[in-house]
């Protein structure tokens, strides 16, 4: 972040400044603060930051931003009506006195991985910055654009919703020049209730865009291959629907790696990414577009996406003790099991293929019909062995064993599916991890590395 004065920051919220001084950095947990920082005292579920207010200045922040009267150090603090809400205010703000070209991404499933790669493909050329991890809310969007410095040429900025407006909001402070969709699934279904809903919420960031600003969508997605805005530069990109400007064909899949062609105006381009299955080489399509659509060579963009690195516990592929282990603990929906499901049924396995699952959440009355929906797809992609731990799980076993699945398992207990997967996993083996970030299915991952690599005996 480029240095601030207390009364610049003052004079964008539009409220009286009590000091002078500086601020270095904006920070929205106390236990991260650093000298000089700008601690904006946010309430959570669970926590309110203005009980840190006084901890936080002791410990170095120049101020804080307040909308709760408190015992405050004297004369330290700005006080606002909302926390948030000026958090963002400020985040846009500061975004407007930087010149930066900002492309802005959301979607149901596949946003971080393609803002990952995009991040790759535009780096060739571009000194970026881009959203960390998957903080892409109201307060991870503000902290990504703070860190746009005044060199910083291009930020990739991830979007995040789980209703209507957010987008909106989010877009309005980042001011993007380009947009991608990437999907519109059945995540949210809770609180947005239909799938429709769901891509009024996506178009939100296309609403944002400046006339003519390109806006790229996935064209194998049934609802975004119709969306139609005469006013923006639409570019679709796919694999099964080939009248994309953007195609892709896939190659060979392994567990390491897809290779697939990259068709456009005119060209094919061959590329290989790190990591298995359709749905990385689409994210690979919607960043070699961003790349060339900002000016990147083709080959450049190609050569950018066989570097990329995984983030997180993405698809992270471990062998050990004759067994190799997925680890795609990060996160769960309809249309991300999916495609896991798909991946693991075009792989290679000496062994059984095994999917140990958990529940997805966010789905409302759809839940069950959704996890059933994932059982059947099981069955179509070849899967031997099912483990499944969670209330709604065992819908999920149910579409599995009416549709095939030889050994679909429930468990109501996570102890009890630890068990089992212990006691099934054997050398030749192919086991894919995949659930809801909170439901921890890496707890179980541990605990089989434990079994399959045992450390040493001390002596």
């Amino acid at each position: 972040m480029e240095k601030l004065t207390i009364r610049e920051i003052a004079q964008a919220l539009n409220i009286p400044c009590p000091m002078d001084g500086e601020v270095l950095s904006v920070c929205t947990d106390s236990r991260q603060i650093t000298p000089g920082c700008l601690f904006v005292a946010i309430r959570g579920e669970t926590f309110d930051g203005h009980d840190f207010v006084r901890e936080a200045i002791e410990r170095g922040a120049a101020c804080a931003l307040v909308h709760r009267p408190g015992d405050y150090p004297e004369g330290r603090t700005l006080l606002v009506e909302d926390t948030l809400k000026a958090l963002l205010a400020l985040s846009a703000w500061y975004r407007d006195r930087m010149s930066v070209r900002v492309v802005g991404i959301t979607g149901s499933v596949g946003k971080t991985t393609t803002k990952d790669m995009t991040a790759a493909v535009l780096s060739t050329r571009f000194s970026i910055i881009k959203t960390p991890e998957n903080r892409n809310n109201e307060i991870g969007t503000p902290e990504t654009l703070f860190t746009i410095m005044r060199d910083t040429q291009a930020a990739v900025v991830e979007m995040g919703m789980s209703g209507l407006g957010e987008i909106r909001d989010l877009a309005l402070a980042a001011k993007p020049e380009m947009g991608i969709i990437t999907n519109v699934g059945k995540s949210h279904l809770k609180y947005l209730g239909t799938r429709e809903n769901i891509l009024r919420a996506k178009l939100e960031l296309a609403e944002c865009l400046p006339d003519g600003a390109p806006l790229l969508l996935c064209g194998d997605n049934d609802l975004l291959s119709a969306v139609k805005i005469p006013r923006l530069s639409i570019i679709f990109y796919g694999i099964d629907n080939q009248n994309c400007q953007i195609c892709g064909t896939i190659k060979s899949v392994t567990l390491h790696s897809t290779r697939f062609t990259i068709s456009w105006q005119g060209k094919n381009y061959d590329a290989v990414i790190p990591g298995a299955g359709k749905h990385l080489a689409l994210a690979a399509l919607a960043a070699f577009g961003a790349g060339v659509t900002m000016g990147v060579a083709p080959e450049e963009a190609v050569a950018a996406l066989r570097d990329y690195v995984p983030s997180g516990m993405r698809q992270n592929a471990v062998e050990k003790g004759g067994v190799t282990v997925v680890e795609d603990c990060y996160n769960a929906s309809p249309d991300s099991m999916a495609a896991a499901l798909d991946t693991l049924g075009l792989l290679p396995a000496k062994g059984r293929r095994i999917f140990v699952a958990s529940d997805m959440l966010e789905l409302g009355e759809t839940a069950p019909a959704l996890h059933y929906q994932v059982g059947e797809q099981a069955a179509k992609s070849g899967v031997d062995l099912l483990l499944a731990w969670g209330e709604l799980s065992a819908e999920l076993v149910r579409g599995a064993r009416e549709k095939g699945v030889p050994d679909a398992r429930f468990f109501s207990e996570k102890e009890a599916l630890t068990e089992a997967v212990l006691e099934a996993a054997r050398p030749g083996d192919l086991i894919w991890f995949k659930g809801s970030r909170c439901m921890k299915l890496e707890e179980v991952v541990k605990r089989l590395y434990r079994k399959l690599d045992p450390a040493p005996e001390k002596p």
